[in-house]
């Protein structure tokens, strides 16, 4: 691919250290695309990652994954979304993990990762941990990932309830990860529907994104003080995509900002509106 210097997206992205003291963990990037100098079709890559370790260079791990996974996206021919994504994804870990065993300091660090990629209109999702990604149509928020966490585990089968998991002793224990000794498991699932199958969420991928569409990619340190409904509130509210990051920054540091804050938005912009739409999100918007 080309690297282009606009997006044909309308973006914005902030990240802010928090009110904790400690260092600010998160890496955030958006790049732009042309696919081919015979192919003028534009895309546009959002990523986000939050590090993890601390003292062990959690912030070296998150520059690596957002490294690795724009290099490994910017040398494809876009061609099979999926398979990239996953290589890319596949790539950052292992690049983490060399670092890692090569420096006693910081050994044992890791990253989580949240990824859109979006090629003229289709949405490719790819997600390891629990940063999350969001999909803003007219007045709906849905959540379009599912977190790799214990309280998500346990929530699923039953061992707790929905509003026990925010304040659970557990809340923060992550299943998946980059940077261990084997490949994470990345998720592809693009949930449209609550109740829709994992089967159904993964065919979900390619996604005809509309006008106004806004995709949002964000760290814990967002979701865990601000509720999607308030998150859907602060960007409609907002005059700008800038506007509205910042909002979310700002109120999550108002209720406490005891975490990195990072946020990503990706508009799509006033253009005639694509006839595949999903049926699933229809359903979802009316039913």
């Amino acid at each position: 691919m080309i690297p282009t210097s606009q997006t044909h997206l309308q973006t914005a992205v902030l990240s802010h250290a928090g009110l904790s003291g400690k260092k600010n963990e998160d890496r955030c990037a958006v790049a732009s695309f042309q696919l081919d100098k015979n192919d003028p079709r534009l895309s546009t890559l959002g990523i986000i990652a939050d590090g993890i370790g601390g003292h062990r260079a959690g912030e070296v791990a998150a520059e690596l994954a957002v490294d690795y996974i724009n290099m490994r996206v910017a040398e494809s021919n876009a061609r099979k979304p999926i398979k990239i994504l996953e290589n890319a994804v596949h790539d950052a870990s292992q690049a983490i993990a060399q670092h890692s065993a090569g420096n006693e300091k910081e050994h044992g660090m890791g990253a989580t990762c949240a990824c859109v990629w979006v090629i003229e209109n289709k949405l490719y999702t790819a997600y390891v941990g629990d940063s999350r990604i969001y999909l803003l149509r007219e007045n709906y928020i849905q959540q379009l990932t599912v977190d790799h966490t214990w309280v998500q585990e346990a929530l699923e089968k039953g061992l707790i309830a929905a509003e026990q998991m925010r304040d659970h002793p557990n809340a923060h224990v992550i299943r998946r990860h980059l940077g261990g000794i084997r490949l994470p498991e990345v998720d592809f699932r693009l949930r449209l529907d609550e109740k829709e199958s994992a089967e159904a969420s993964l065919n979900n991928q390619g996604f005809a994104l509309k006008a106004d569409d806004l995709i949002l990619i964000c760290t814990d340190g967002l979701t865990d003080l601000v509720w999607n409904d308030e998150i859907k509130d602060l960007i409609l509210q907002a005059p700008s995509l800038d506007s509205a990051a910042q909002a979310l920054v700002d109120t999550a540091n108002q209720r406490g900002g005891h975490d990195n804050i990072s946020v990503v938005l990706m508009k799509m912009p006033q253009t005639e509106e694509p006839t595949s739409a999903k049926k699933s999100l229809i359903n979802w918007l009316f039913g």
